[in-house]
């Protein structure tokens, strides 16, 4: 099994250029900013994401809005602190097509234990998708 990524590796991957997780690679998501419960990053949509009927696997959709909320959330949590999602739901506003996706997430109300974390997907300067998702914070 590969190494597990704490909240500081998340971090380091905006700050220091530390290596992303590998799901962020395989998904071609490049996070440029997470600061103070907001995430930003860009989604590289090639034909690896596209499906039989020509548009982007709702799966792959939600996964890229989910690694970034990933980033929301590390960027309001304390060193030992971790989290983990507890559901995550979309909405598709239209397709989302070949070349590149603004990500954008951010925390919404975060508590001891809980956060609530939302995001939009945009191409072509047009809503394709919003997500919602809670999250456990674990630890401290």
């Amino acid at each position: 099994m590969g190494n597990v990524i704490k909240r500081f590796d998340l971090m380091g991957v905006v700050t220091k250029g530390v290596k992303p997780p590998n799901c962020d690679e395989t998904l071609q998501i490049r996070v440029n900013d997470a600061n103070d419960g907001i995430a930003r990053g860009i989604w590289q949509v090639d034909e690896r994401f596209i499906n039989g009927l020509g548009v982007a696997m709702g799966g792959f959709v939600s996964s890229a809005a989910d690694i970034m909320m990933a980033y929301a959330v590390a960027s309001k949590l304390h060193n030992g602190q971790s989290f983990t999602s507890i559901d995550l739901h979309t909405t598709f506003h239209r397709p989302v097509l070949m070349g590149e996706v603004i990500v954008e997430a951010r925390v919404e109300r975060i508590g001891k234990r809980t956060a609530y974390v939302v995001a939009d997907l945009v191409q072509n300067e047009k809503k394709t998708a919003s997500v919602v998702s809670s999250v456990m914070i674990i630890g401290e």
